[in-house]
């Protein structure tokens, strides 16, 4: 979705854009901080990131770099795997923290939407509809691009967990995953876009009455 169309043409519906974006973002990124702290790390607590506040977790690049070419990052969030109580699977729980955060979202989100559909008696094109909908929309994309296993997403996570005849997957992963990542955005738009719209749509059918 490109953003400067949008400003261009509906800016009240850009503002909506930016608001629903900066909610996933900022859901996302606590979830890591919280999960992170109740896991025993007070890293990201330390540095101020279990809170709910878009400007500890909104990063200016990522954001900028979202609006012109439809990808984008909020701040990472620091733990020590140390830390954690669960040695083993406390990193994946971290990081698996924000994918599910985001599909509490589609959940709740997606309720309040259905509900407001259904007694507000509001016209199609209202902005309270098309905040809800980005909100929905925005956290599939995030819950669906985080879970890919490519470093740095948080999917990545999860290749710790796999057996030791795999090392050297996950080593070349961690190593070049970053350059995976990159053509995958630029080379692989149509197929991720293609998945993203299959699920949103199936969402959507859900919640629209």
């Amino acid at each position: 979705m490109n953003f400067i169309n949008i400003l261009l043409s509906n800016p009240a519906v850009a503002l909506a854009w930016v608001a629903a974006i900066t909610v996933a973002i900022t859901i996302h990124e606590f979830s890591h901080a919280l999960v992170a702290k109740l896991q025993g790390d007070s890293t990201a607590e330390l540095e101020g990131r279990v809170t709910l506040n878009p400007l500890s977790h909104v990063d200016p690049m990522g954001f900028l770099v979202l609006v012109l070419f439809g990808f984008g990052w909020g701040k990472p969030v620091p733990f020590n795997p140390y830390n954690l109580k669960a040695k083993r699977w406390g990193p994946a729980i971290v990081s698996l923290a924000g994918p599910a955060s985001n599909l509490l979202g589609v959940l709740f989100f997606g309720l309040v939407f259905r509900l407001v559909l259904q007694i507000g008696n509001l016209p199609a094109d209202n902005l309270l509809h098309t905040f809800l909908a980005f909100l929905v929309q925005f956290n599939v994309v995030l819950m669906l691009f985080n879970l890919l296993p490519i470093p740095p997403l948080d999917g990545s996570k999860l290749l710790s967990l796999l057996p030791q005849q795999f090392a050297g997957l996950v080593e070349g992963l961690q190593r070049y995953g970053f350059v995976i990542l990159l053509f995958l955005i630029f080379f692989g738009q149509n197929f991720l876009g293609t998945v993203f719209q299959a699920v949103e749509t199936f969402v959507f059918r859900i919640i629209v009455p």
